[in-house]
């Protein structure tokens, strides 16, 4: 029977635990109550209100059938994810060092993607190689240097980039805790210990396709001192990351489709309406002049404020 060794196990600890946390917060955050509205309008999918007003304007809107803006709103945050214009529009010096490193995490986990694949097809006796009798495989083999060269450059570009930028900027030096430094340069090791054990030991990663190999078969491999680290800093990196900001690939899905784009009205027995009564049950758990501790919010909300009303 081949033993798992250390490497092997904790590849698969860290993706099964960045896909459990992310996959629990997820579930968190879609079940938190009904946030609070932005009401900022045209929203997408509205044609014809370039510049504002929307159909709430309209008579009796609530009885009309509302826009939808479903493949617009996904184009946009597609965009957003990839682009990071709102970035770019306030603030291009940040835009152009913090760019190159979300575009290097992309495709660095895109280059895990076809490790995965690059595996598969040598679990089923497929050769990855350049000159492969495989269209697939050779698609596995390229794409496998163009996102993880592409991805460990770009990252550790902009891992500098922004090392340098929150130190030297007297506007970002003052929002920029230890913490931050401590992720740029963890960061930074774990693409530069890909680009060198890419460019000392594994030219063309057939010894890390080989790994995968062994990922899926469940058996056990050699892999040399480079790879091995790399392995450790990405799997380190995988367990570290929902406790990071990058919880916010998350969020920010949430924050455009429950607050920005959230229209849906609030109708007598609709389920917005169910929703909001359950937030109306919730207790009070702070205190003020105008709010009393303990109480359910739908008793404050009928109350007067003291001294209001006399």
């Amino acid at each position: 029977m081949q033993t798992i060794s250390f490497l092997q196990a904790i590849t698969y600890i860290s993706y099964i635990f960045i896909l459990a946390v992310y996959g629990w917060r997820t579930i968190k955050y879609a079940r938190m109550p009904v946030h609070l509205r932005w009401d900022l309008y045209p929203m997408p999918g509205e044609k014809g209100r370039e510049y504002g007003g929307s159909y709430l304007e309209e008579l009796e809107w609530w009885t009309k059938t509302r826009p939808s803006g479903l493949f617009r709103s996904i184009v946009y945050i597609v965009k957003d994810y990839i682009s990071f214009m709102q970035y770019y529009h306030q603030n291009k010096p940040y835009w152009f060092v913090l760019y190159p490193l979300h575009i290097g995490f992309y495709l660095v986990f895109l280059s895990h993607v076809f490790f995965f694949f690059g595996g598969l097809a040598l679990v089923t006796g497929l050769t990855v190689s350049a000159d492969s009798a495989s269209l697939v495989a050779k698609i596995i083999y390229y794409a496998t240097f163009v996102f993880s060269i592409g991805g460990c450059v770009a990252g550790s570009i902009g891992c500098i980039g922004l090392l340098v930028k929150r130190s030297t900027d007297r506007d970002l030096r003052p929002y920029s805790p230890p913490m931050y430094y401590f992720n740029y340069l963890f960061f930074l090791s774990v693409f530069i210990s890909g680009l060198y054990s890419w460019y000392f030991f594994d030219p063309d990663f057939s010894a890390f396709r080989e790994f995968w190999r062994s990922l899926l078969t469940f058996t056990s491999i050699e892999v040399d001192w480079a790879s091995a680290v790399h392995i450790v800093l990405f799997s380190l990196f995988l367990i570290y990351m929902p406790f990071t900001r990058a919880m916010h690939y998350i969020t920010k899905f949430f924050t455009f489709f429950a607050v920005r784009w959230n229209d849906r009205p609030n109708v007598r027995g609709g389920k917005l309406e169910q929703k909001l009564q359950r937030s109306l049950e919730k207790r009070v758990s702070w205190s003020a002049s105008h709010i009393q501790a303990g109480k359910k919010w739908s008793e404050i909300a009928v109350e007067r404020p003291e001294g209001h009303g006399k």
